[in-house]
C-alpha cells in the first residue's frame, strides 16, 4: 500500500512539474557587498558597489511553488580602511543559487543555498598599484540566499535579495580569520514565456 501511494504521489508531482513547464529568464543589477564575521572589524569595512547578472531556469512544481536554479556572475568584496592605507578588495564569482520560490500572484519569496566559485580576487589600494590575491582565498564559497520581489505575468520582475556566506573567505593558515561574504542584490529580471 505504501509503495502504491508513493508511486501515485511521484506521478502526481511529475505531472504537475510538466504541467507547470520550464521558464528561462535573465537577471541583472547592482550588488552592495561587504564582509561579516567576528574578525571583519579588523579591516574597518564599508560597502562596495559592483554588478551581477546571469540566467535563470524556473521549474514549476505547483501553481505557487517552483524550483529556480541560477547561474550568475557576481562581483563582491569590501572597502577597507586601515590606519595607513585605504582601498578595495574585489572578488569575482560565478554563483549558483538553488532556490525554492513561492509566487503569490505577483509578489514572490525565494530561499535556498548557494555555491560560489571564485574566479579572481584583486586588492586595489587607493594610492598604489592593484595586485591579485586569489591564492589567499578559498575558491568555493558556500552560502545562502533569501529574497523578495514582484513578478509581472508578462515577464518583467524586480527583486531584492540577501546573500550571506557560511564558509570563511581565507584559506586555512595564518589568515584564516572569521570573515565571510555579505551582499545585498537589487535585481531587474525578465522571464520568457510569460502568461
Amino acid at each position: 500500500m505504501k509503495k502504491t501511494f508513493l508511486a501515485l504521489l511521484l506521478c502526481a508531482a511529475t505531472g504537475s512539474t510538466f504541467a507547470q513547464g520550464i521558464k528561462l529568464g535573465l537577471k541583472i543589477g547592482p550588488t552592495l557587498s561587504t564582509i561579516s564575521g567576528k574578525d571583519s572589524d579588523m579591516a574597518n569595512p564599508s560597502l562596495l558597489l559592483g554588478p551581477h547578472g546571469g540566467i535563470t531556469a524556473n521549474f514549476g512544481l505547483t501553481d505557487m511553488l517552483s524550483f529556480q536554479p541560477e547561474l550568475l556572475y557576481s562581483q563582491k568584496g569590501y572597502r577597507y580602511d586601515f590606519t595607513t592605507t585605504k582601498g578595495d578588495v574585489v572578488h569575482h564569482y560565478i554563483d549558483v543559487p538553488l532556490l525554492l520560490r513561492i509566487d503569490a500572484d505577483g509578489p514572490f519569496f525565494e530561499l535556498g543555498p548557494q555555491v560560489g566559485f571564485l574566479l579572481k580576487a584583486v586588492q586595489k589600494p587607493d594610492q598604489s598599484t592593484d595586485f591579485e590575491r586569489t591564492d589567499d582565498y578559498n575558491t568555493t564559497d558556500i552560502g545562502y540566499v533569501a529574497g523578495v520581489g514582484y513578478q509581472l505575468s508578462s515577464g518583467p520582475s524586480i527583486g531584492l535579495r540577501y546573500n550571506g556566506g557560511i564558509t570563511r573567505l581565507y584559506k586555512e593558515g595564518e589568515q584564516n580569520r572569521n570573515i565571510r561574504n555579505s551582499a545585498f542584490m537589487l535585481q531587474l529580471g525578465y522571464r520568457f514565456g510569460g502568461e
